[in-house]
């Protein structure tokens, strides 16, 4: 079925038809055979008392005799959910189950969705921090900013296995990916260019750190208020004040309209309709927009393009070079497992962004391909092969392994989900 009329009352009815019927997108299969008694004492009582044993021996050997080496946490407690905005646990789950099926589908990890009816940053910590015996990694998901900053930085300080908060480092990572190689098609020099991005939230913010990794100094931050610069004495909080400190070198002040002038890029995590063909008109020439508000981006690409723009990307499927955390998370996470990982850093993560710019540049860069296909199986197998190289070069790598295994293996790992995807497709069309 083809993906069209999103907004419409047609599509609404397909999408919960789609949920009803399904009651869910995911589900707990068996991986071992259970047919008899000998296999039921293999499984259960008495012979599951011998790995209880050795792992209470060595809690470490949990991720040898049980699924914990491939287990992520999908967790939300609902308070910032795709732009519905605080719709509570309950109605995050469909979010959290459709995460788990990606992470399934293109990585071949198994990741259960965990929402939480927990507010306060203290308890929701401590109520993840305690999943930390079942699970090799914990992904965040849809917590509200300026809260989401704090609860990933206390979980990484309290738990030993691999956090990363997608709405932060997915968009961070596939957008820095798509700047790379928009500044190759605009021929650039990514060091000088001036980036200007819209929006301080968790995408905003992280992104604006990984696009300063990548090497851009002049990079200027806005939120609602215009630019954030250093010793803005509105608008601020704690987040905002550290981004200021390393961001906007010139202390630029005044509104996004005033500060996207002369600027290469723009990068919007924020509303639609924030820019206008006139903004873009006021850019450098060759301009590079990533417009990523979503359903409706800050300016659609056929507005954007006649203003002058040349290479535009937006968060949405129906147009080329769409910004999409699949072409990160999963292959961010198969790294970080298959190397047991103790954490995702910086240089993890400007790897995955660099081979995601890497895949799409062998296949050919022009201004409607700067990023790969959502649907590229290539993706994850190369994401994670960099991720796990930069954990072991960076020493966060508790089991280094062949990098080229590695990728061989996922690449087989996801070969066998699709083709079982096939069959239970084709039973279920007899």
């Amino acid at each position: 079925m083809a993906v069209v009329g999103r907004d419409t009352d047609h599509f609404h009815r397909l999408a919960l038809d789609y949920h009803r019927r399904a009651r869910g997108k995911v589900k707990i299969a068996s991986k071992v055979s259970l047919q008899g008694r000998d296999d039921l004492s293999l499984a259960y009582t008495p012979g599951v008392a011998a790995p209880c044993r050795e792992i209470a021996r060595e809690p470490e050997l949990s991720f040898e005799y049980t699924a914990r080496g491939n287990m992520v946490a999908v967790v939300s407690d609902g308070t910032a959910v795709l732009g519905l905005g605080d719709i509570g646990p309950e109605a995050a789950m469909p979010v959290m189950e459709g995460k788990a099926l990606l992470f399934k589908i293109f990585a071949d990890v198994d990741a259960v969705p965990l929402c939480l009816g927990i507010r306060e940053v203290g308890a929701l910590v401590d109520a993840v921090a305690a999943l930390e015996p079942t699970f090799g990694g914990i992904n965040l998901e849809d917590i509200s900013a300026p809260r989401c900053f704090e609860v990933e930085a206390r979980l990484k300080r309290q738990v030993k296995v691999p956090v990363f908060h997608d709405d932060q480092h997915g968009t961070a990572i596939v957008s820095a990916a798509a700047l790379l190689n928009a500044m190759q098609v605009v021929e650039k020099d990514l060091e000088s260019a001036s980036v200007v991005i819209n929006g301080a939230g968790a995408a905003g913010v992280a992104t604006a750190y990984l696009v300063r990794d990548l090497g851009v100094e002049n990079v200027i931050l806005c939120d609602s208020k215009g630019a954030i610069y250093e010793g803005r004495p509105y608008g601020m909080n704690p987040y905002k004040e550290k981004i200021a400190r390393v961001t906007n070198p010139e202390g630029r002040q005044g509104t996004l309209e005033e500060v996207i002038r002369g600027a290469d890029v723009f990068i919007g995590l924020s509303v639609a309709g924030a820019v206008t063909a006139d903004m873009v008109r006021s850019m450098a020439p060759g301009a590079v927009i990533m417009a990523m508000a979503n359903p409706i981006p800050e300016i659609y690409p056929e507005e954007a393009l006649a203003a002058g723009a040349k290479v535009v990307c937006t968060g949405r499927s129906d147009y080329p070079n769409q910004i999409n955390n699949v072409l990160a998370f999963p292959g961010v996470f198969r790294g970080a497992l298959d190397v047991r990982a103790t954490d995702i850093n910086d240089e993890m993560k400007l790897a995955a962004a660099k081979a995601i710019a890497d895949l799409a540049a062998s296949n050919g860069l022009h201004p409607d391909s700067i990023i790969p296909e959502v649907w590229d199986r290539r993706v994850a197998p190369m994401v994670a092969v960099a991720v796990a190289g930069a954990a072991i070069e960076t020493g966060v790598a508790q089991q280094p392994v062949p990098l080229q295994g590695l990728y061989d293996q996922t690449v087989a790992r996801v070969e066998q989900v699709w083709e079982s995807l096939s069959w239970q497709q084709r039973g279920n069309s007899e």
